[in-house]
């Protein structure tokens, strides 16, 4: 009965590799809101792991479980062999685990359990690039960009395992790491993994849709990314401006000429959609924070612009993106019904919540409660979505 079962689970990708990532998406928060709440205790920064947490042991398992789907079919290769992207998954999750339980219990090895995750973001990316390589396709444009966030993934990963040792740059290079992780790895990858589906996705849902999009931006995106991670280490707000001007016009003109047809498509698509324009939302309120650096220094934006991107542009695209996939997988139709739609829309609420939570200190409001409050329903929702389609990926196919 269980070789049965494991037999279904293990048969597809995203199947394996979801489940985790929704099982350590709420365990990670929820230990968050017990340090916020003073019911535990950790000798490390909680700050500095709940964003490492976020972009090398959650985020990236999700979409790993979507790109070893699409990857192959992008490049015109067989499927991945599930032997190979099951023994991924075991490292993923034993070093996932690992590292959860080193946090809470014995913080000195929790650096064995970062080097056993390295290896198995090392082993993806000889897999992915394998692939890649193996493939005649002609055009290999964007598996190449995510290629390259991929790598560049890695040596953030490795720059912040080297942080952990106590010298004088460490923080410097924690900073780097986690900066560079989580805009020219994780950024650039869903934004690559978005340019190239939601265009295609809206020419099955509307027929006379024409994909439109700029030569170039990859390249154009990647570079003032590199850019912003630089300006970011210099920790000076007024210096953002450099960087997040030209991102907000190339993204928002890039928005604008692809001319996505939100009401002439479903509600799987404009989920999508919407998701997307959380980007050029977050740059202005980058700009904003960095405008008030010179005329209003006293005013806090906190981490509004990275949880903006995170919860406004990562989750709504993960939800939307794994809602489809698991239903298109399960020999469904993608469709968001009335429940997934509720989903949705809860998490623009959370996103906004979430900002408001950043600024909520400059009105003297309990920014504590606003932040458990925000954390809190943020895993209740995921938890009701999940309940809804987590039986589909642990019956498996």
């Amino acid at each position: 009965m269980l070789l049965t079962w494991y037999k279904k689970f293990s048969s597809q990708p995203h199947q394996p590799f979801f489940s985790s990532g929704i099982l350590f998406f709420t365990l990670f928060m929820m230990l968050f809101i017990f340090i916020y709440s003073n019911i535990l205790t950790l000798d490390t920064s909680v700050l500095t792991y709940h964003a490492y947490s976020m972009v090398f042991v959650i985020f990236i398992q999700f979409f790993l479980g979507f790109l070893f789907v699409v990857f192959p079919r992008f490049l015109m290769q067989a499927e991945i062999p599930i032997k190979k992207y099951m023994t991924q998954f075991f490292i993923y999750f034993l070093s996932s685990l690992g590292i959860f339980l080193s946090l809470i219990f014995y913080s000195k090895i929790t650096t064995v359990f970062q080097i056993l995750l390295l290896v198995g973001q090392i082993l993806s990316f000889r897999l992915l690039y394998s692939i890649h390589k193996k493939s005649l396709v002609q055009i290999k444009e964007d598996t190449k960009w995510i290629l390259i966030a991929f790598c560049i993934g890695l040596v953030s990963h490795f720059l912040f395992i080297v942080s952990n040792i106590d010298f004088k740059y460490s923080h410097f290079i924690s900073k780097i790491a986690i900066n560079s992780g989580f805009y020219l790895f994780l950024f650039m990858i869903i934004f690559v993994i978005s340019q190239r589906m939601i265009p295609f996705f809206t020419t099955a849902k509307a027929p006379n849709y024409k994909i439109n999009k700029s030569p170039k931006l990859l390249e154009i995106v990647f570079s003032l990314l590199v850019l912003k991670v630089l300006i970011l280490s210099f920790d000076n707000p007024k210096l953002n401006l450099i960087s997040d001007i030209p991102l907000l016009f190339v993204i928002t003109k890039e928005l604008i000429r692809w001319k996505l047809p939100f009401f002439r498509v479903p509600a799987i698509m404009w989920v999508l959609y919407l998701g997307l324009y959380w980007i050029p939302f977050a740059l202005v309120i980058s700009i904003i924070e960095s405008f008030m650096a010179f005329y209003a220094p006293f005013i806090y934006f906190e981490k509004a612009v990275i949880h903006t991107l995170a919860l406004g542009y990562f989750i709504t695209l993960l939800v939307g993106f794994g809602t489809r996939v698991i239903l298109g997988h399960s020999g469904t139709t993608p469709h968001a019904n009335k429940f997934a739609i509720s989903i949705f829309i809860a998490l623009q609420f959370i996103v906004l919540l979430r900002i408001f939570s950043s600024i909520s200190m400059n009105f003297a409001l309990d920014y504590i409660f606003f932040i458990n409050l925000t954390a809190t329903l943020l895993v209740l929702v995921l938890f009701i979505w999940s309940c809804e389609y987590i039986t589909i990926l642990l019956k498996g196919k």
